[in-house]
């Protein structure tokens, strides 16, 4: 759970922070435009026919113009951007400006920004704002997380708590998780434990988790480097993670795509004991 606290005398974390509220600004503008049905608003197709939005292009040039003002050494990893280069960067950061467009345009407030500082294919440190909550959840890979409500200007930061005793398992699920596989996994699971599903958008699910909502999120189908990172960085802080289904832990920009395979994030080790067994047993 998160308790109030005080604001941290970390420059880089308040630096951050400045950027990442503009941009939940910026965002919620364009959000507000596009349920208006404004008639301006501008969509268009990537070559893989995924949507990308005039609110994506907008945050994505913020953002990178912001970070050139603090950070200009480092490069920045954008699913907007230019990618090519990227091997010969031992230290970026990884962005993803608009995490769940096609969430934002089902007008579901569900969408996130999520940034991540990586060196040597490690998260240093993660960013996921929620733009429609005008939340920021931050910190470094090694502390504590903060957790910052811009409308109250006031932080927490995250305090673990003893485990409860209790069988159920609290499942995150995608709003497209319609495949074979979630079924089977939460068929499995449900053998030895009661299973509360929670279905939510994007990296949304990674805030749901660090707030105690979600033990578990299961993802079979693909996503890209910028929509797990941050919250993989972010879990690890609390005592949880994200490994692929090989059991192996994410490490980024390192290998020949920026596609995942598929992946557990777990919250405890006990959840992810009770994943790992499921995902055994539907290797069978």
């Amino acid at each position: 759970m998160f308790t109030p606290c005080l604001a941290p005398k970390d420059a880089f974390i308040q630096h951050i922070l400045t950027i990442i509220c503009s941009a939940n600004q910026l965002l919620q503008a364009e959000y507000q435009t596009y349920c208006a049905a404004d008639a301006t608003f501008k969509i268009q197709h990537k070559d893989d026919l995924s949507p990308v939005t005039q609110a994506d292009l907008k945050c994505n040039d913020f953002i990178l113009h912001a970070l050139q003002q603090i950070t200009p050494e480092i490069a920045v990893l954008s699913e907007e951007g230019d990618v090519h280069l990227r091997h010969t960067w031992q230290k970026c950061w990884l962005l993803d400006p608009l995490d769940g467009t096609k969430e934002f345009l089902k007008k579901r407030p569900e969408f996130t920004i999520n940034l991540s500082l990586i060196e040597q294919g490690e998260t240093l440190f993660s960013v996921i704002a929620v733009p429609a909550q005008r939340i920021v959840y931050l910190g470094y890979t090694d502390q504590l997380p903060y957790k910052y409500l811009q409308d109250q200007n006031t932080w927490q930061q995250y305090q673990a708590q003893p485990p409860l005793e209790s069988n159920c398992l609290k499942l995150g699920l995608s709003h497209r998780s319609r495949q074979i596989e979630y079924q089977q996994f939460t068929e499995l699971l449900a053998q030895h434990h009661s299973i509360e599903s929670i279905t939510a958008g994007s990296a949304y699910k990674f805030c749901l988790m660090l707030e105690g909502e979600i033990d578990l999120y299961p993802r079979f189908h693909p996503t890209c480097e910028w929509d797990t990172s941050a919250g993989q960085g972010l879990l690890q802080s609390i005592g949880g993670g994200l490994i692929g289904l090989d059991g192996q832990k994410f490490r980024y920009n390192i290998r020949s795509s920026l596609l995942n395979s598929g992946f557990l994030a777990y919250r405890s080790e006990a959840s992810k004991s009770a994943g790992i067994t499921a995902l055994q047993h539907m290797a069978k």
